[in-house]
């Protein structure tokens, strides 16, 4: 009986150790980051709405008087459409758009012949290159949500013909632990790499943190990078740091990794972004980004007139114009 008594102590003092093990574990990876040199936020803008296209709402977070660029990153609109409101034909040279689906779905059409439709969780990876026109219209009743994303091109590759690459949300690779699930449309996170190619050196990534979830990201040390609070309220960089809601854009400095926590009692979904400057000279007009102010020109005379890229824009409207 005794030796009994005694093993049930024993096991008791193991378990009740193993406990404060665990809970000073817990308690020191709640303190700070894991990173050597991790990233914290150093610039922090809420995306107010204003109107853009043909009656459609954007809450635009980078393109905006107080963060016009963060080299690649030229724009992030995070877009809410009703028909018949949309982004009727318009013309795209020297960059990329990303396109990703939150709510409801979308038709793309372009003078190239292209045409598609994605919908929520789908994503669409355009490159401009030396010109595309193109229309993107709700393709259902009702809202219709999602984010677009432009990406710089380097000089060399702005004059590349157009290119498309679709993802459908099913073949978006995901990986989840502990609370936290991230879907890798660019880049790599927890072992997973995406597929899609990117010109630009870019990393995209969806993350959902359920109540007290925390992840740690590696982001190289050399790329610009951003986050995008879709819902809830996060605590980033610092687990000392204030947290932060819903459509705040949050810039941060240089590291090799960042720390997030979920300290609220509902779910965080943000979109972590970074990506290799390129650091270039920016010329820009409207929908045509280029290296410099006689490139624009001869972009704008391009368009005019129907050429060196723009050939088939003469007779081409979108059927949903």
């Amino acid at each position: 009986m005794r030796a009994i008594i005694s093993q049930i102590l024993i096991s008791n003092i193991i378990k009740k150790t193993r406990n404060r093990i665990i809970k000073m574990s817990c308690a020191s990876s709640d303190q700070g980051s894991v990173f050597e040199n991790p990233r914290i936020v150093v610039k922090k803008v809420l995306a107010r709405a204003q109107s853009e296209g043909d009656g459609a709402v954007v809450r635009r977070s980078i393109g905006r008087p107080d963060l016009k660029y963060l080299d690649p990153f030229l724009m992030l609109d995070e877009f809410a459409v009703s028909p018949p409101a949309g982004f009727p034909d318009h013309p795209h040279r020297g960059f990329e758009t990303v396109t990703y689906m939150l709510q409801g779905a979308f038709t793309h059409q372009d003078f190239a012949g292209h045409k598609g439709t994605i919908r929520a969780g789908d994503v669409q990876w355009m490159t401009a290159g030396r010109g595309i026109i193109h229309s993107e219209m709700p393709a259902g009743e009702g809202l219709q949500t999602g984010l677009q994303l432009w990406i710089n091109l380097s000089s060399k590759d702005k004059m590349v013909e157009p290119n498309y690459q679709e993802l459908l949300s099913d073949d978006i690779k995901r990986a989840e632990t502990d609370g936290v699930q991230v879907k890798i449309i660019a880049g790599e996170s927890m072992g997973v790499e995406s597929p899609v190619y990117t010109r630009t050196p870019t990393m995209f990534l969806d993350f959902t943190l359920q109540p007290k979830a925390q992840v740690n990201q590696k982001i190289p040390e050399s790329w610009n990078s951003f986050l995008y609070i879709i819902e809830g309220e996060g605590v980033f960089g610092s687990s000392n740091s204030s947290p932060v809601s819903a459509h705040h854009v949050l810039v941060l400095s240089s590291g090799d990794g960042l720390s997030v926590w979920n300290k609220s009692l509902k779910a965080l979904r943000f979109a972590l972004i970074g990506g290799e400057p390129l650091n270039e000279p920016v010329s820009r007009y409207g929908p045509f980004v280029m290296n410099t102010q006689e490139e624009i020109d001869q972009t704008i005379q391009d368009y005019q007139y129907c050429k060196n890229g723009f050939e088939m824009a003469k007779y081409w409207k979108s059927q949903q114009q």
